[in-house]
């Protein structure tokens, strides 16, 4: 599932081969096998090669609404033979032992799905650290939900996402990808056709027990706060805080969420901007799933299979395109083929 190639056979960091389970989900299809065979093989690329893609790593090539910590920045850039491809810059001081994140990188880049941003490649060179991914046109679910001057995201769009995103999930952790860092609408991302899907920067960890959050402990898992450890249940407890921010459109700590819930006052959760336009027995149910994946003790959280199982019922417009629901035009300049102000930023050689 995937291939790797090696640009640099005689590098003493090796890219080990981590076999993947041979397990396909129901909701596969035949178009979904055929979208996965066309994504490039995972590989080392050269520093130069992203150097010349960002145009120097500049700040005009800086994905908007990426990660934008000072040491994790997120580029776009083109890349002859590739297209178009988001480039994470991570640093040395994170990532000190280079072997650790070429195999915790060859690892991820095993994975192919449609329901993620699938990473394409790395670089090690010196003190860099770098990750290549597929590059996603229309932004995060962060940015459509809570931008002030965003466009609404219809009800059946918004189960879209739950569902699309629990298949992620439930992917990755039959790939034996259980642990994902800081699961939150800024992970989920939205492709040229608008579909949403999980970022697999989320998969890989600068930490070998998993004890690295990078985000308000208000909404960190119970677990965490007491033992310092980010278990797989950890996981389900976000997945849990995601639903809540997709029927509110609000940051909500989950506890207080879970109250609300539990006071049966579920509704008042909802979003004031859909007035009304959504099924309430459909939207008891994903509150439902949600409380149940908030849970405190870890042991009382579903599990992936059952969180796509519990979504999957929600799907009521499967014929209409994400594009549509979303509001997005189907736009070719993005595609590399085409010209765009992107490419024209990103596509030159720095010839300094």
């Amino acid at each position: 599932m995937g291939c790797f190639q090696s640009k640099d056979a005689d590098h003493v960091i090796t890219s080990p081969d981590h076999p993947s389970v041979q397990h396909q989900l129901e909701s596969v299809t035949e178009d979904q096998v055929e979208q996965e065979s066309q994504v490039p093989c995972f590989k080392r690329f050269a520093l130069r090669e992203l150097y010349d893609a960002t145009n120097g790593f500049s700040g005009k090539c800086i994905v908007p609404g990426g990660e934008m910590q000072a040491l994790n920045l997120v580029y776009g850039g083109m890349i002859e033979g590739t297209g178009l491809v988001a480039i994470k810059r991570l640093s040395k001081l994170t990532w000190p032992d280079a072997q650790q994140f070429v195999n915790q990188a060859t690892a991820v880049g095993n994975l192919r799905s449609k329901r993620l941003v699938n990473l394409l490649g790395y670089c090690v060179e010196g003190g860099e650290r770098l990750l290549v991914a597929e590059y996603m046109p229309y932004g995060t679910l962060s940015k459509h939900l809570f931008h002030w001057n965003r466009q609404e995201i219809p009800w059946e769009m918004r189960v879209r996402v739950a569902y699309y995103i629990a298949q992620a999930l439930d992917y990755c952790n039959i790939e034996n990808q259980k642990i994902y860092h800081d699961l939150s609408a800024s992970r989920i991302l939205f492709d040229e056709d608008g579909d949403p899907r999980l970022s697999t920067f989320g998969l890989i960890k600068n930490s070998r027990y998993g004890t690295r959050y990078s985000t308000n402990l208000t909404y960190t898992p119970p677990e965490f706060s007491e033992t310092g450890i980010i278990i797989p249940e950890s996981v389900i407890y976000h997945y849990g805080n995601v639903l809540i921010e997709l029927v509110s459109g609000k940051h909500i700590p989950p506890n207080h969420a879970f109250d609300i819930i539990m006071e049966k006052n579920a509704m008042l959760l909802m979003d004031s901007s859909l007035e009304g336009r959504f099924e309430s027995e459909d939207a008891t149910k994903l509150l439902n799933l949600a409380s149940k994946c908030l849970q405190k003790n870890p042991e009382d959280r579903p599990d992936t299979e059952s969180l796509v199982s519990a979504a999957a019922p929600l799907q009521k417009l499967e014929e209409i395109s994400s594009h549509f629901l979303m509001g997005l035009p189907k736009n070719p300049v993005l595609l590399p083929s085409m010209p765009s102000p992107l490419r024209k930023a990103c596509s030159r050689m720095d010839r300094a």
